[in-house]
């Protein structure tokens, strides 16, 4: 009994730590795909509060997608929001983005 109640409990924390979102991977995301146009992450994440970042990046970052794709300047970005990829990953953006917002007082290392 005590042998399954452990293996239930280390389940649990595994799959539990496994889903969980990080800043250091949104950062890591935004370098891959948003630098190239914006540059720098502290001026992207310092545009809003954090009120503001949490609810763009609710439902896997719709709210954040869809301002790029009603914007013809963003087109380069078009695939990357349309992706799988971006879905996954819009926790971590969301993170990062809420860990430096403008409200948050916190500045990002140089990467």
């Amino acid at each position: 009994m005590k042998k399954v109640v452990f293996s239930v409990l280390i389940t649990a924390l595994l799959t539990g730590a496994v889903g969980e979102a990080a800043v250091y991977k949104g950062q890591r995301e935004f370098h891959k795909q948003c630098k190239a146009c914006h540059d720098d992450g502290q001026d992207i994440a310092f545009t809003y509060k954090r009120r503001t970042w949490k609810k763009m990046m609710q439902d896997n970052g719709a709210g954040l997608a869809e301002l790029h794709l009603n914007s013809e300047k963003a087109k380069k970005s078009w695939k990357y929001f349309k992706s799988k990829k971006y879905q996954k990953n819009s926790k971590h953006l969301k993170d990062f983005m809420v860990e430096y917002a403008k409200d948050s007082g916190n500045v990002p290392a140089c990467n």
